[in-house]
């Protein structure tokens, strides 16, 4: 049987991945695939702590994080094209640039 620690387990992981990805990759879009992924892991965590706790506010929470999660890439998606057609790049290095 699949028990709370398991999720935990797999949150963590999800989230050092993901914590790796922002501390190592430069590209702004595998940035955001790993803030994402941070995202996802706690948003695990929250429905795993419900569901074993049984009680909703897990859950509500994971709602209020889905609406954070999408308006980020929403806004960081217009920053990348923004970014890609006027600097011609999208790494994070080469960006020093942020008022025109």
């Amino acid at each position: 049987m699949i028990g709370l620690h398991h999720y935990l387990i797999l949150s963590a992981l999800l989230f050092s991945i993901g914590l790796l990805g922002v501390l190592t990759r430069r590209n702004t879009l595998l940035l955001l695939l790993a803030i994402e992924l941070m995202l996802n892991a706690a948003n695990l965590s929250f429905v795993a702590f419900a569901s074993h706790l049984g009680d909703l506010s897990g859950q509500v929470f994971v709602f209020f994080v889905m609406i954070v999660a999408a308006a980020e890439v929403t806004v960081g998606l217009a920053i990348v094209v923004v970014m890609s057609r006027t600097l011609r790049t999208i790494q994070a290095d080469e960006v020093r640039l942020l008022k025109w």
